[in-house]
């Protein structure tokens, strides 16, 4: 018997191919149970995983989160501590899994400045996820839009100064193949949790047209039928792009 969090075969067909979601309220989930921030953030990379297994579950094909902005730095150095000692923990236990699940790694963001333990498991994971073929989940690390946006016009600057491109040539398109995310479709739907009403610098360039699915649960607290609602929710809309 069919339950909410599954698809009919006629549903299955309109699933969307990329979902994002901005992991908003892991503090003020903490803070609900009188609990410090931290456990938010291993309460919410718990929900993280979850969701990555359910979206490559249902033949999601793409699924971006949003884990560590450029503007999170100005965190307490504990609480930034904690988010990359998480991160390097799910790594850990992405590396024993993603093979049998067939699910594929990317970062998306400035990897620079990352503890250097975080980046070496960066590169064995993406030399890992090579051979996927599954769900291609994009994490947002030291990310930012705006910066990723002008990072593709130096770098697209960077070859009209060496007389590659003339400057008529920066179509759309371009500036597309510049993006982090090149070669990856643009989010049919972001998902933001605890209510709040913005994008906070995420995906400015891909989600010109995404449809949005606003939910007052903090994300600690999403299920797989939370997920499938936004889903259905997307499902009933009529995307015009623009047009009537």
């Amino acid at each position: 018997m069919q339950n909410n969090t599954t698809f009919s075969p006629e549903e299955i067909a309109r699933l969307p191919v990329h979902i994002a979601a901005i992991m908003d309220g892991n503090g003020r989930w903490a803070k609900k149970r009188g609990l410090p921030r931290t456990a938010g953030h291993r309460e919410g990379s718990e929900t993280f995983r979850r969701a990555a297994e359910y979206m490559a579950d249902i033949g999601m094909r793409y699924f971006t989160v949003y884990a560590f902005s450029t503007e999170n730095w100005k965190r307490p150095a504990e609480e930034v501590g904690v988010i990359m000692g998480l991160l390097e923990k799910y790594l850990q236990e992405a590396i024993d899994s993603m093979v049998a699940k067939n699910i594929r790694l990317c970062f998306f963001g400035d990897l620079t400045p990352l503890p250097d333990r975080l980046r070496r498991l960066i590169e064995r994971t993406d030399a890992i996820s090579r051979d996927m073929t599954g769900l291609q989940v994009n994490v947002c690390l030291n990310y930012g839009g705006r910066q990723e946006i002008a990072r593709a016009a130096r770098r697209l600057a960077e070859r009209v100064a060496a007389g590659e491109l003339r400057p008529e040539d920066i179509t759309p398109e371009r500036m597309g193949d510049e993006m982090y995310s090149a070669g990856v479709p643009d989010p049919d739907l972001v998902i933001r949790t605890s209510g709040e009403l913005r994008l906070s610098n995420f995906l400015l360039w891909q989600s010109a047209y995404s449809e949005f699915y606003v939910t007052d649960k903090l994300w600690p607290d999403m299920t797989e039928a939370d997920f499938a609602e936004a889903i259905r929710a997307y499902m009933g809309r009529n995307r015009r792009f623009g047009g009537l």
